[in-house]
């Protein structure tokens, strides 16, 4: 091969390599302020506690105090902002912590947080038969949402409930995660 045909072959390889690296860096998942994320993942997003011990803090490290502690596995939370080691989240309460990613899981699952029973459907449709009825908080796992209903799963039962009626289902943040962590909204 000649050097010219070399030198053309590089170029190509340098402009693709450019290209491929641009279109990643286009697809990178970002934070609100538009920082990318350390995982790679969306902010907002859904995952659940892992345990029914876990530390909420002030900060993310191990050096900042502890605010509470977390005492139901699989409550959904909302991530609204990370560290590559911690995440930012907001709780059912609105309450704003940080936890260590160590404690958190990607399992999905959505809290009855009112104080009414909440329908779980046969269908997506508030005309279909009504299976089972959700008790007022009280947790179920949850497979997806679609078309404003998410799929819920408890043993053998599987079934629809209306996404705007369960916590841990809403597609925008629910707390401002310039807010420093600590209990209440904004």
């Amino acid at each position: 091969m000649s050097s010219k045909a070399r030198r053309r072959l590089q170029r190509l390889g340098a402009t693709t390599a450019a290209v491929f690296a641009a279109l990643l860096a286009g697809a990178a998942q970002t934070m609100p302020d538009g920082r990318p994320t350390p995982s790679g993942q969306p902010v907002p997003r859904w995952l659940s506690l892992k345990s029914s011990e876990v530390h909420a803090r002030y900060g993310p490290g191990l050096d900042y105090r502890i605010l509470w502690e977390y005492r139901v596995s699989g409550l959904p939370v909302q991530v609204i902002a990370e560290t590559t080691e911690w995440r930012k989240i907001c709780d059912p309460e609105g309450a704003v912590a940080w936890v260590h990613r160590s404690v958190v899981s990607s399992r999905r699952s959505v809290l009855n947080a009112s104080d009414e029973e909440i329908p779980i459907h046969s269908g997506r449709s508030a005309a279909s038969p009504v299976r089972a009825r959700l008790a007022p908080h009280s947790l179920v796992p949850m497979d997806e949402c679609e078309d404003g209903w998410c799929r819920v799963r408890s043993r053998r039962l599987r079934g629809w409930v209306r996404q705007s009626a369960v916590f841990g289902a809403q597609e925008r943040p629910l707390c401002n995660a310039a807010r420093s962590a600590g209990t209440g909204r904004d």
